[in-house]
């Protein structure tokens, strides 16, 4: 069984056949970095910003696949995961902000994505 929505406190994650949205039902900005929110080996990434009553499509499926063809492993220090995103609740991390990483976050989410078949 596929999870095709969750819901966190003024938070909605969607499933759709495009890809993912987050929608911000919050009072707080959201904070999103996902793999096709960038360019494949890329040696940075970016961070978006979600305000209160907005909503973003945060993965979508057929970058995914393009960027699948297109990454080269040496381009990435560590781990990587190309179906996951990570989001912060009312703050930014990377090269912008002061915390480089989400994990610095006082409160964030990693979501492990389930490529459709």
């Amino acid at each position: 069984h596929i999870l095709n929505q969750l819901h966190v406190s003024g938070l909605i994650v969607s499933r759709d056949d495009s890809g993912v949205w987050v929608h911000n039902r919050s009072q707080v900005p959201l904070f999103v970095n996902s793999p096709t929110l960038d360019v494949p080996n890329s040696r940075t990434f970016s961070v978006f910003k979600i305000p209160p009553g907005f909503s973003m499509q945060v993965f979508s499926w057929d970058l995914a696949r393009l960027y699948s063809t297109l990454r080269d492993p040496a381009a990435y220090d560590g781990p990587f995961d190309p179906h996951s995103l990570r989001l912060s609740f009312a703050k930014g991390w990377g090269g912008s902000y002061a915390r480089q990483s989400v994990e610095c976050c006082p409160c964030w989410l990693e979501i492990m994505l389930t490529p459709p078949r």
